[in-house]
């Protein structure tokens, strides 16, 4: 794993046009200004927030809509960080189970602190039908989509609390603690597996799933800790893979489809960001525990 801090230096004093100004936020797969990672990044320092972004480049190479330049990438969010919130970004593939801890470690390094995590990496490729289905699939979408986003956000959480000495049993409830204000935010990724079928993406449906329907145990056991957790449904979100020029799969119907809806069009990453941006905000704080779908009313056809 690499990584590399950039800073820029002034006041701290927030701002109704900043918001999180002085919070830091960790956002996983930054690494295309098309992608969702990059719109919430951006989103996120446009509010005030230094932002730790991380990226797995050679993924996106094995992509057909490709890498992007990396160097553009951390410029542009450059371009709209607060003078006094800093930058860093680090590279880390976390299908290894060691990277999740290492990369929070990391994003701790920038300021001394860690208020928002955004788990946005997913494997793209690899997946096919049930027919197709092979243990290698499964654990490929499994170990970024699911047990990375679950093992960062632990990570995450031990931030607020050590790790109790015996393992929590069913059931139990550690001592509740008030807390005036939320302590953290964490956001999950899922997709929309709830809503329809998604047919040859059986291995990316069923780690998505998992996050989907384990949201509102880990919300429960976060907010003991001052976190608030929610998932997010992004909908269809042009990010490559939408594009005719560059897509893996046969778009004739989705693109049917689309004419068809009120807005006619693909969601953009500025969409889903805008969610997220004001979850993270104090406006956001009584929302927890929830799986929101931002699709422009895609999965009511």
């Amino acid at each position: 794993m690499t990584h590399r801090i950039r800073a820029r230096q002034a006041d701290t004093m927030r701002d109704e046009a900043h918001p999180l100004l002085g919070q830091t936020a960790l956002v996983t797969g930054v690494s295309r200004r098309k992608g969702i990672g990059f719109g919430v990044a951006r989103r996120l320092a446009e509010l005030g927030a230094s932002v730790v972004i991380h990226h797995f480049r050679a993924h996106d190479l094995d992509q057909p809509w490709g890498g992007d330049d990396l160097e553009s990438v951390r410029g542009e969010l450059e371009a709209v960080l607060h003078p006094s919130a800093r930058l860093a970004d680090l590279d880390a593939d976390l299908a290894d189970p060691q990277q999740p801890q290492a990369v929070i470690d990391c994003a701790l390094q920038l300021t001394g602190r860690l208020d928002v995590l955004v788990c946005n990496q997913a494997r793209s490729g690899g997946d096919g039908g049930i027919l197709d289905l092979t243990p290698e699939r499964l654990d490929g979408h499994w170990s970024v989509d699911a047990r990375a986003t679950l093992l960062l956000t632990a990570a995450f959480a031990r931030t607020r609390a050590d790790a109790p000495t015996t393992a929590q049993r069913p059931g139990d409830r550690p001592e509740r603690v008030a807390f005036d204000e939320p302590t953290g935010r964490v956001f999950w990724m899922t997709s929309g597996q709830g809503h329809g079928p998604m047919r040859g993406e059986v291995a990316y449906a069923a780690s998505k799933a998992a996050l989907a329907g384990v949201t509102r145990t880990v919300a429960a056991e976060l907010l003991e800790l001052g976190i608030v957790l929610n998932t997010i449904n992004p909908g269809p979100v042009d990010t490559g893979y939408l594009d005719p020029a560059t897509t893996d799969r046969d778009l004739t119907e989705t693109l049917e489809y689309i004419a068809s809806t009120p807005f006619g069009r693909f969601g953009r990453p500025s969409d889903p960001a805008e969610l997220i941006a004001w979850l993270a905000s104090d406006r956001g704080a009584w929302v927890v525990g929830q799986v929101l779908t931002s699709d422009g009313g895609f999965s009511l056809g």
